[in-house]
């Protein structure tokens, strides 16, 4: 079904179906679990309350903690986690997985942004942007080819996400589960910001079209999952790292706000939690 799925991608943007109602209906969670990489656990956000996986106390998982007034709260994301992390350790944190039991009943999922390489893509069309600052160098390097090399990445990430929810449904079995999305990083419109943002004129759009390629992938696993797909790239459009410091939600690769190199910032966490707290409130497979 998930090959299904992804071979119609290009055609369904914007038409999944609403995620199954599941019983028990909406109420209020008790456990909530969080999993997660970086964007999830908000590197270099005070408080920092995990050196190791650089997770902070104002992440958007304990902000939505903290207005929902859960009784159990446990945030296991970790800075630079993959999918494999879900099932084995990173550092002193365990398996992410492992945070998961039939008590569970609100889990949210933030992954595969480290499946496809955001560190790396930002790398690399960094570097190349010197070569053709006015052209698009990196586009051109990842479909020489013949090919996208970063949307068939993403195609193989589909895969491994999939196994995620899989996972989450089976240890957490009357869970809700929330796929959450990544924010807008780059303009919307495709403009540029170099050198703020060293990437070359050309390549703003292309980079902008393959973060939503990603969620795009995760809106529609999680459909094939029974999951809620939360948006957090529309709430944040105009708040990209190419905006000043008192309106971005993003930091550039030198911020100016205590967060990681293109990171969200509080505000961008806050807005995340926003998006969070207002798909918890629509209720169960309600669009």
């Amino acid at each position: 079904m998930l090959g299904a799925v992804l071979g119609g991608c290009a055609l369904v943007a914007a038409g999944t179906a609403p995620a199954a109602a599941h019983p028990g209906g909406p109420g209020r969670a008790t456990a909530y679990v969080a999993l997660g990489d970086s964007y999830t656990s908000g590197p270099g956000i005070p408080r920092q309350v995990d050196a190791g996986c650089a997770r902070s106390d104002h992440n958007y998982p304990s902000l939505v903690a903290g207005r929902r007034q859960v009784a159990a709260f446990t945030d296991v994301s970790c800075g630079g986690a993959t999918t494999a992390e879900m099932w084995q350790a990173q550092g002193t944190n365990p398996p992410q997985l492992d945070a998961l039991d039939r008590h569970t009943d609100l889990v949210t999922v933030q992954i595969g942004g480290n499946d496809v390489g955001f560190g790396s893509i930002i790398a690399t069309c960094a570097r190349l942007a010197a070569q053709d600052p006015a052209g698009n160098p990196c586009e051109r390097s990842y479909t020489a080819s013949g090919h996208d090399e970063l949307a068939l990445t993403i195609v193989r990430t589909a895969p491994k996400v999939d196994r995620v929810l899989r996972a989450v449904r089976a240890r957490a079995p009357h869970a809700r589960v929330l796929v959450v999305g990544y924010p807008d990083l780059l303009p919307d419109d495709g403009s540029g910001c170099f050198p703020q943002v060293p990437f070359a004129q050309g390549d703003f759009a292309y980079l902008r079209d393959t973060g939503k390629r990603l969620n795009l992938m995760l809106r529609l696993v999680a459909g094939v999952n029974r999951a809620e797909y939360v948006d957090t790239y529309g709430p944040t459009v105009g708040h990209d790292m190419c905006k000043a410091p008192a309106d971005r939600w993003i930091e550039p690769l030198q911020p100016a706000s205590p967060a990681a190199p293109a990171h969200p910032n509080a505000k961008g966490e806050a807005a995340m939690a926003e998006a969070v707290l207002d798909r918890l409130d629509r209720g169960r497979g309600r669009d």
